[in-house]
């Protein structure tokens, strides 16, 4: 259980605060509402490009890290399809420094060419780095136009292009940020060695002056219900043939989805796996393989990926695969299976709560989602999934017309 009280300002901005007296440091997590899912789909790629752009110093910080690390202090950040995240840690007595250079560059970012040239450099960098020059680095770039035909997942955080990046133009950059960089369009939270009456003064002296703007609204073209199955091909220059499916599944707040994420869970995650013992230890097919899903805010994807071993086809493997999965499916779950991966995502969950950072985004992105009490009923919620449910979903998600397919081989010789 984490205990959070939480308060909103004039402007719109949404402050959650954690005490914990027990650590001598503090977080301050600011989440944007606004990811790759966001950007118009000839301009994508800006959301993670502001992941960037928001340590090239604001108007009145030149340089972002050098304050921090003169209090000791240390920050990073993140995208995602629904969301952006920046957080900073700091020695509790110096958490205003973190206030400082967050409520600055919300409200006056430094636009100027010198940080887009070099940050837009960084990022194709990243792009090519991640995306074009490494074994299968583009099988998200290639796969999810494939599995998306309208909404906006359609295409990676990083961006269904490098050319968008590359023709990035200020007046783009500049109309990004004044629409969803708003303290209406953000979430503060602040975790640690920290009172609620301070961080209240805190948040009035800093983000209280910044101009609310006008909260972004989304409105998001949605998926046409999948009807047929969908199969591509890759071939190049990698060590091993591997093998993609993916199936639609609800989103990360729907009813539904941490029985969805057990049944994953006792699919393919681990050496005690359904696919690991069936696929890899038994019948040798695959060397690894693994189930997971994408766990985005709206309706996802359950994702299936291994590699084959290199006696087998990729093919034979296609074809084992999908009878493993319909064994899977048609078969009763025991409960002490069902037991097994609700011990394991339990553990998780305290894991993930030992540090105040992951405290503290784990609120901040509960909160983004609505309700920042969400992340005190995933125990819960795991804890009522029955056998019964996860039989039911994969009954339900691997039929026919469902699967997506990608197979990625290597260049015979």
């Amino acid at each position: 259980m984490i205990s959070f009280e939480e308060f909103t300002l004039a402007n719109g901005l949404k402050v959650i605060v954690h005490e914990d007296p027990d650590t001598t440091m503090a977080v301050v997590d600011v989440i944007y509402n606004v990811g790759s899912r966001d950007e118009d789909e000839n301009l994508t790629g800006f959301a993670h490009l502001f992941e960037h752009l928001m340590f090239g110093g604001s108007e009145n910080i030149p340089s972002f890290d050098t304050p921090l690390q003169k209090v000791g202090g240390e920050n990073n950040a993140f995208t995602t399809p629904d969301l952006t995240n920046y957080y900073i840690s700091v020695p509790a007595q110096n958490i205003e420094t973190a206030f400082w250079l967050e409520s600055d560059r919300m409200k006056q970012l430094a636009f100027n060419t010198q940080s887009l040239e070099t940050q837009r450099k960084v990022v194709i960098e990243e792009f090519k780095q991640r995306y074009l020059n490494q074994p299968y680095g583009d099988v998200w770039l290639k796969f999810r136009p494939l599995i998306y035909n309208k909404h906006p997942y359609r295409w990676p955080t990083i961006g269904a292009g490098i050319q968008h990046i590359e023709e990035a133009q200020m007046s783009d950059v500049k109309a990004f940020f004044q629409k969803h960089y708003v303290p209406s369009n953000a979430v503060l939270v602040v975790a640690g060695k920290v009172k609620l009456s301070e961080v209240k003064a805190l948040a009035e002296k800093w983000f209280a002056p910044i101009p609310a703007g006008a909260k972004p609204k989304r409105n998001l073209p949605q998926e046409p219900l999948q009807t047929e199955n969908r199969t591509m091909e890759i071939v190049a220059d990698v060590p091993a043939n591997r093998l993609y499916k993916a199936y639609p599944v609800i989103g990360r707040y729907e009813p539904g989805y941490h029985a969805i994420d057990l049944m994953a869970d006792l699919l393919g995650r681990g050496e005690s796996s359904y696919l690991y013992e069936h696929l890899v230890q038994k019948q040798r097919i695959f060397d690894t393989i693994g189930t997971y899903q994408t766990s985005s805010i709206d309706p996802g994807l359950l994702i299936i990926q291994g590699q084959v071993s290199d006696d087998v086809t990729i093919e034979e493997a296609e074809v084992a695969l999908e009878k493993a999965i319909q064994d899977f499916a048609t078969s009763k779950i025991a409960e002490k299976d069902l037991q097994m991966v609700k011990n394991q995502s339990e553990a998780s969950l305290v894991f993930g709560e030992v540090e105040v950072l992951n405290r503290a985004m784990n609120l901040a992105m509960a909160a983004n989602a609505g309700d920042a009490n969400l992340v005190n009923t995933e125990a819960e919620k795991i804890a009522e999934v029955q056998t019964q449910d996860l039989e039911k979903w994969a009954q339900r998600l691997f039929i026919q017309g469902k699967s997506n397919t990608l197979k990625y081989k290597k260049i015979a010789k």
